[in-house]
Protein backbone atom coordinates (compact mmCIF):
# COMPACT_ATOMS: atom_id res chain seq x y z
CA UNK A 1 0.00 0.00 0.00
CA UNK A 2 2.96 2.61 0.34
CA UNK A 3 4.18 1.85 -2.71
CA UNK A 4 1.08 3.47 -4.49
CA UNK A 5 0.81 6.05 -2.15
CA UNK A 6 4.46 7.08 -2.77
CA UNK A 7 4.21 6.26 -6.54
CA UNK A 8 0.60 8.64 -6.69
CA UNK A 9 2.60 11.58 -5.02
CA UNK A 10 5.37 10.90 -7.05
CA UNK A 11 3.42 11.53 -10.29
CA UNK A 12 1.65 14.74 -8.82
CA UNK A 13 4.96 16.49 -7.89
CA UNK A 14 6.31 15.61 -11.05
CA UNK A 15 3.46 16.89 -12.57
CA UNK A 16 3.83 20.41 -10.57
CA UNK A 17 7.56 20.49 -10.89
CA UNK A 18 7.59 20.61 -14.61
CA UNK A 19 4.45 22.84 -14.93
CA UNK A 20 6.44 25.14 -13.19
CA UNK A 21 9.85 24.84 -14.99
CA UNK A 22 8.06 25.16 -17.78
CA UNK A 23 6.60 28.05 -16.86
CA UNK A 24 9.36 29.95 -15.00
CA UNK A 25 11.50 30.03 -18.56
CA UNK A 26 8.71 31.40 -20.63
CA UNK A 27 8.58 33.95 -17.55
CA UNK A 28 12.36 34.55 -18.40
CA UNK A 29 11.46 35.52 -21.65
CA UNK A 30 9.01 38.01 -20.96
CA UNK A 31 11.08 39.15 -18.77
CA UNK A 32 14.07 39.82 -21.19
CA UNK A 33 11.86 40.98 -23.86
CA UNK A 34 10.54 44.08 -21.21
CA UNK A 35 14.09 45.53 -21.77
CA UNK A 36 12.36 46.32 -25.39
CA UNK A 37 9.42 48.58 -23.75
CA UNK A 38 10.00 51.93 -23.46
CA UNK A 39 9.43 53.34 -20.09
CA UNK A 40 7.45 53.21 -17.16
CA UNK A 41 6.34 49.98 -18.76
CA UNK A 42 9.62 48.45 -19.30
CA UNK A 43 10.24 48.77 -15.10
CA UNK A 44 6.30 47.87 -14.39
CA UNK A 45 6.73 45.12 -16.06
CA UNK A 46 10.22 43.53 -15.13
CA UNK A 47 9.12 44.31 -11.71
CA UNK A 48 5.84 42.12 -12.03
CA UNK A 49 8.07 39.73 -13.96
CA UNK A 50 10.07 39.64 -11.05
CA UNK A 51 7.24 39.02 -8.28
CA UNK A 52 5.86 35.75 -10.73
CA UNK A 53 9.02 34.31 -11.11
CA UNK A 54 9.97 34.55 -7.22
CA UNK A 55 6.80 32.96 -6.28
CA UNK A 56 6.60 30.35 -9.05
CA UNK A 57 9.88 29.03 -8.04
CA UNK A 58 9.60 29.15 -4.69
CA UNK A 59 5.59 28.45 -4.07
CA UNK A 60 5.21 25.71 -7.07
CA UNK A 61 8.45 24.39 -8.95
CA UNK A 62 10.67 23.95 -5.47
CA UNK A 63 8.14 22.58 -3.24
CA UNK A 64 7.30 19.92 -6.77
CA UNK A 65 10.66 19.31 -6.96
CA UNK A 66 10.99 18.66 -3.28
CA UNK A 67 7.88 16.47 -3.33
CA UNK A 68 9.25 14.41 -6.76
CA UNK A 69 12.53 13.75 -4.87
CA UNK A 70 10.85 12.12 -1.82
CA UNK A 71 8.70 10.29 -3.14
CA UNK A 72 10.97 8.60 -5.33
CA UNK A 73 13.18 7.91 -2.31
CA UNK A 74 9.95 5.97 -0.94
CA UNK A 75 9.26 4.33 -3.77
CA UNK A 76 13.42 3.01 -3.48
CA UNK A 77 12.71 2.44 -0.05
CA UNK A 78 9.56 -0.47 -0.85
CA UNK A 79 11.77 -1.56 -3.88
CA UNK A 80 15.96 -1.93 -2.91
CA UNK A 81 16.30 -4.20 -5.76
CA UNK A 82 15.04 -1.70 -7.76
CA UNK A 83 18.47 0.31 -7.82
CA UNK A 84 20.58 -3.10 -9.22
CA UNK A 85 18.66 -1.73 -12.49
CA UNK A 86 20.61 -0.28 -15.90
CA UNK A 87 17.25 1.58 -17.45
CA UNK A 88 17.05 3.77 -12.96
CA UNK A 89 20.83 4.57 -13.30
CA UNK A 90 20.22 6.61 -17.07
CA UNK A 91 16.95 7.59 -15.46
CA UNK A 92 18.85 8.89 -11.93
CA UNK A 93 21.42 10.52 -14.47
CA UNK A 94 18.56 12.42 -16.39
CA UNK A 95 16.94 13.47 -12.79
CA UNK A 96 20.66 14.96 -11.74
CA UNK A 97 20.51 16.93 -15.28
CA UNK A 98 16.85 17.84 -14.15
CA UNK A 99 18.00 19.24 -10.76
CA UNK A 100 20.58 21.34 -11.99
CA UNK A 101 18.73 23.04 -14.61
CA UNK A 102 16.01 23.90 -11.67
CA UNK A 103 19.06 25.43 -9.67
CA UNK A 104 20.40 26.91 -12.79
CA UNK A 105 16.78 28.68 -13.10
CA UNK A 106 17.30 30.22 -9.73
CA UNK A 107 20.89 31.19 -10.49
CA UNK A 108 19.23 32.92 -13.28
CA UNK A 109 16.13 34.40 -12.08
CA UNK A 110 18.63 36.19 -9.36
CA UNK A 111 20.77 37.43 -12.76
CA UNK A 112 17.51 38.75 -14.02
CA UNK A 113 16.31 40.74 -10.82
CA UNK A 114 19.97 42.11 -10.84
CA UNK A 115 19.86 43.14 -14.27
CA UNK A 116 22.97 40.46 -15.15
CA UNK A 117 21.26 37.81 -17.61
CA UNK A 118 23.60 37.86 -20.41
CA UNK A 119 20.86 35.47 -22.09
CA UNK A 120 18.77 37.13 -24.93
CA UNK A 121 15.51 35.89 -25.00
CA UNK A 122 16.02 33.42 -28.28
CA UNK A 123 18.27 31.60 -26.25
CA UNK A 124 16.22 31.12 -23.48
CA UNK A 125 13.47 29.37 -25.77
CA UNK A 126 16.33 26.94 -26.58
CA UNK A 127 16.53 26.46 -22.85
CA UNK A 128 12.93 25.73 -22.58
CA UNK A 129 13.16 22.78 -24.66
CA UNK A 130 15.52 21.08 -22.08
CA UNK A 131 12.96 20.31 -19.45
CA UNK A 132 10.55 18.33 -22.46
CA UNK A 133 14.10 16.39 -23.72
CA UNK A 134 14.71 15.04 -20.20
CA UNK A 135 10.69 14.57 -18.98
CA UNK A 136 10.50 12.50 -22.39
CA UNK A 137 13.50 10.32 -21.80
CA UNK A 138 12.94 9.86 -18.25
CA UNK A 139 9.07 8.61 -18.85
CA UNK A 140 10.09 6.32 -21.66
CA UNK A 141 12.85 4.83 -19.20
CA UNK A 142 10.18 4.81 -16.67
CA UNK A 143 8.02 3.18 -18.25
CA UNK A 144 9.68 0.82 -20.82
CA UNK A 145 12.67 0.15 -18.39
CA UNK A 146 15.26 -2.40 -19.41
CA UNK A 147 12.93 -2.56 -23.37
CA UNK A 148 12.91 0.73 -24.37
CA UNK A 149 11.87 0.23 -27.96
CA UNK A 150 14.92 1.54 -30.36
CA UNK A 151 12.65 0.98 -33.38
CA UNK A 152 11.21 3.21 -36.43
CA UNK A 153 8.14 4.10 -34.39
CA UNK A 154 10.59 5.51 -31.04
CA UNK A 155 12.55 7.34 -33.89
CA UNK A 156 9.59 8.79 -35.43
CA UNK A 157 8.25 10.11 -31.85
CA UNK A 158 12.18 11.76 -30.81
CA UNK A 159 11.70 13.09 -34.99
CA UNK A 160 8.40 14.84 -34.18
CA UNK A 161 9.46 16.06 -30.81
CA UNK A 162 12.60 18.21 -32.60
CA UNK A 163 10.76 18.76 -35.13
CA UNK A 164 8.13 20.56 -32.68
CA UNK A 165 11.26 22.30 -30.65
CA UNK A 166 12.53 23.14 -34.05
CA UNK A 167 9.11 25.05 -35.56
CA UNK A 168 8.80 27.01 -32.15
CA UNK A 169 12.02 28.88 -32.48
CA UNK A 170 11.42 29.61 -35.99
CA UNK A 171 7.84 30.99 -34.97
CA UNK A 172 9.78 32.62 -32.22
CA UNK A 173 12.25 34.44 -35.16
CA UNK A 174 9.35 35.17 -37.37
CA UNK A 175 7.38 37.22 -34.30
CA UNK A 176 10.62 38.99 -33.92
CA UNK A 177 10.78 39.97 -37.21
CA UNK A 178 7.22 40.73 -38.02
CA UNK A 179 7.61 42.87 -34.72
CA UNK A 180 11.03 44.76 -35.78
CA UNK A 181 9.26 45.30 -39.17
CA UNK A 182 6.21 47.31 -37.32
CA UNK A 183 8.14 49.06 -35.13
CA UNK A 184 9.99 50.28 -38.41
CA UNK A 185 7.21 51.05 -40.17
CA UNK A 186 5.53 53.26 -37.21
CA UNK A 187 8.80 55.37 -37.08
CA UNK A 188 8.83 56.11 -40.95
CA UNK A 189 6.51 59.02 -41.46
CA UNK A 190 3.30 58.58 -42.68
CA UNK A 191 2.94 60.18 -46.70
CA UNK A 192 0.29 61.90 -47.84
CA UNK A 193 -1.75 62.20 -50.64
Amino acid sequence: MAYSWFKAFHIIGIVVWFAGLFYLVRLFIYHIEANAEPEPARTILKNQYQIMEKRLYRIITTPGMLVTVAMAIGLLSTEPDVLKEGWLHVKLLFVALLLGYHHYCGRLMKQLAADECRWNSQQMRALNEAPTVMLMVIVLLAVFKNNLPTDITAWLIFGSIILMAVTIQLYAKKRKRDKEKLTAQIGQPQEQS
